[in-house]
């Protein structure tokens, strides 16, 4: 009995699968991978320019000469999504870094001050909460105008008081152990004990934040660009191809359901990455 005992416990049990590995994660990031490097490399890939319009080969379906069909003024589709994803993906990223930059820092020096400066700064973290998001960010670009750099502000100023939250909430539990409180009685500064030892404890819980804010950024870009409120016309933007071709809804449907499935599966990969993130990190859904 016994050397049974120790010829099973001998047995190394088998590893648990990566998550790293899971199928959807590599689908995911295999789109996203593909959506770069083709909004980089669209000026050299030979397009057909997204704002050329051929009058003679309006709403056509997917075919040879046009992979993805054509919207109601002739221009290819896929090369419109391509340029588009340009706009969405500058958008997305500047706006989460300026919401991370911003939110981030707030969030630091509130939790770990706290008193006077906590009640000041999530006070006004907090009034920026009673607005809608949406329609702040409409009210900042028409106030502003609409294009990528206006938007790319908007958005990012209405990600300020999640990540500020965030930083905040973590830095509260961080602030008093005992690393910190070490680095405290050797005499390190402030801003040293902030940038050293607080702020690489924080990043796990705000790059998970931020990987799912880059897929609420698209979106949002969308939802402006669905009102006129993103680029100008006839520059592509996926939420203003959308708002175009509406109109052909019943005649073409594919004008509008290919840039909305594309958006989509965008999203999609986008949140599929974030969750992955987040388990990777062991980060409680709670936190943010």
């Amino acid at each position: 009995m016994a050397e049974t005992m120790a010829s099973s416990s001998a047995v190394p049990a088998k590893p648990a699968p990566s998550k790293w590995l899971e199928p959807g994660l590599l689908l995911a990031v295999a789109w996203l991978l593909a959506l770069l490097v083709l909004a980089v490399l669209a000026p050299w890939l030979g397009l057909v320019s997204p704002e050329e319009a051929d009058l003679l080969a309006t709403l056509e379906s997917p075919g040879a000469e046009h992979w993805l069909g054509t919207d109601s003024l002739g221009r290819d589709t896929l090369s419109r999504l391509i340029w588009g994803g340009r706009v969405s993906l500058v958008v997305a990223i500047g706006s989460v870094a300026i919401g991370l930059a911003i939110g981030g820092a707030l969030g630091l020096v509130a939790g770990f001050f706290g008193s006077m400066t906590d009640r000041l700064i999530m006070g006004v973290m907090t009034v920026m909460l009673c607005f809608p998001g949406i329609i702040l960010a409409i009210a900042l670009v028409s106030s502003l105008g609409p294009n990528v750099g206006n938007v790319t502000g908007a958005i990012g100023v209405i990600f300020v008081p999640a990540f500020a939250r965030i930083a905040r909430a973590n830095t509260l539990s961080l602030r008093d152990r005992e690393f910190v409180l070490a680095a405290r009685l050797i005499g390190a500064s402030v801003p040293r004990i902030l940038l050293r030892e607080v702020l690489p404890n924080l990043m796990p819980a705000l790059l998970s934040y931020a990987v799912v804010m880059l897929g609420v950024a698209i979106l949002a870009e969308a939802a402006l660009g669905f009102l006129g409120l993103s680029v100008r016309p006839p520059q592509p933007s996926w939420g203003g191809m959308i708002a175009s071709e509406r109109s052909s809804l019943v005649e073409a449907p594919l004008a509008v359901f290919i840039p909305a499935i594309w958006m989509f599966l965008t999203v999609l990969a986008i949140n599929w990455i974030g969750e992955s993130v987040r388990r990777l990190f062991d980060i409680k859904a709670q936190t943010l």
